[in-house]
């Protein structure tokens, strides 16, 4: 059986103040073509269909023609809710969109009842397992704690022993949002940190032949049944050097992977960063390739030169970022806010300031205090957006 395994699409996001919604409606086109091309049984996508809980219409017609266009193809898609996406607001109507063959997996208490597809080696249960946030689900799935790892491993405890009472032989397909040990992070995925902890180890999907990922922005393979498709196009300068593409997996008749290539996305238009002194960047034949990118520059000018962003946009037209990183300059100084806080946590930042405040760190309990203080309101905003 083949699948076509995506996720991530974050419609409605903008990169840099770009609109992407014609690049995501070009994926769109491309996926729809993929599926077609290549005769796939099932198209997988994998959580955070939006970039946030409530989408721009725009968006939201987007997603609309995007699902009457695999309904008419007539290939099942199994799509699960990501932690951007508000899961009842994806989840409407459901129960009447599973009969056009698209089946939304929204509501954790159904992890365990499949979308059940057949070929001519038998069947195969691919399960919908939505982002879970600990905190909202530890009590219905008799979870031992707040965790990530807890509450996914309930989850799947609750799969294999659907899977364990169907046929002999049924072959096993989970969808699944989450960050998974082993997992390459960009800066445009959103913290979802619980108790200081986010990853989860792969070995909580043992038991099911294909796990398919979503949530991570970098395609990549943790073991040959577990990957992550990555998002189709790139959301932030960190995944330059990403290859933007979906999975085409074929289980065979045992449940192996028989097959297993990565499908390029459409990419609207290259990322260049470039980093050096202003003149350099405009005279240096080298970053030809990246007149017609979208570009990130960091000036390293000892001195900041005149009217940089118009100098530089002369040969780089398309530049969105323009930062200053001065030669010679003392370290951990003259960095702007944002370069400060890139990579950090909340609760780093949280930390870093006490720090500045009093001119001392916070102590262990004083850490437990702001982490508890961030949890809660996560799980709050969550509570909020169910009962909207």
């Amino acid at each position: 059986m083949k699948f076509l395994h995506t996720s991530d699409w974050h419609l409605g996001r903008a990169f840099h103040r770009v609109n992407l919604l014609g690049a995501q409606a070009a994926f769109v086109d491309h996926l729809v073509e993929t599926a077609r091309a290549h005769e796939v049984d099932a198209v997988l996508v994998a959580g955070d269909v939006y970039d946030r809980a409530v989408p721009p219409l725009p968006a939201v017609d987007l997603f609309d023609r995007a699902l009457h266009r695999l309904a008419e193809l007539g290939v099942p898609t199994v799509m699960i809710s990501g932690n951007h996406d508000s899961a009842r607001r994806l989840g409407v109507g459901a129960g009447l969109i599973d009969r056009a063959g698209i089946h939304l997996r929204t509501d954790p208490a159904g992890c365990a009842d499949p979308v059940v597809l057949a070929d001519v080696h038998g069947e195969v249960a691919l399960y919908g397992l939505p982002y879970l946030e600990p905190a909202l689900v530890k009590e219905q799935f008799g979870a031992g704690k707040v965790s990530h790892e807890a509450v996914l491993g309930a989850a799947m405890d609750r799969i294999r022993a659907d899977l364990a009472g169907r046929p002999p032989g049924t072959r096993s397909v989970v969808l699944a949002h989450a960050f998974v040990t082993g997992g390459q992070a960009s800066d445009s995925e959103r913290d979802i940190t619980v108790g200081g902890v986010e990853a989860v180890p792969a070995a909580v999907f043992d038991g099911v032949d294909y796990a398919a990922l979503g949530h991570l922005h970098g395609c990549q393979t943790i073991n040959e049944r577990v990957r992550y498709s990555g998002s189709p196009l790139a959301y932030s300068f960190s995944e330059a050097d990403h290859r933007k593409t979906m999975w085409l997996i074929e289980l065979d008749a045992e449940g192996a992977i028989a097959a297993a290539e990565r499908i390029d996305t459409p990419v609207p238009r290259p990322l260049g960063r470039l980093r050096g002194r202003l003149d350099d960047l405009l005279g240096d034949p080298a970053h030809t390739v990246h007149e017609a990118s979208w570009v990130e520059a960091v000036l390293t000018d000892p001195v900041r030169p005149d009217d940089p962003m118009g100098r530089l946009s002369a040969r780089f037209p398309h530049t969105l970022s323009l930062g200053f990183d001065p030669e010679g300059r003392e370290q951990g100084t003259g960095a702007s806010y944002a370069q400060r806080l890139k990579g950090r946590s909340d609760q780093e930042i949280a930390e870093d300031f006490v720090a500045h405040v009093r001119g001392g760190g916070a102590d262990e309990a004083e850490r437990a205090v702001l982490q508890g203080a961030f949890d809660d309101v996560r799980v709050n905003d969550s509570r909020q957006e169910t009962h909207r």
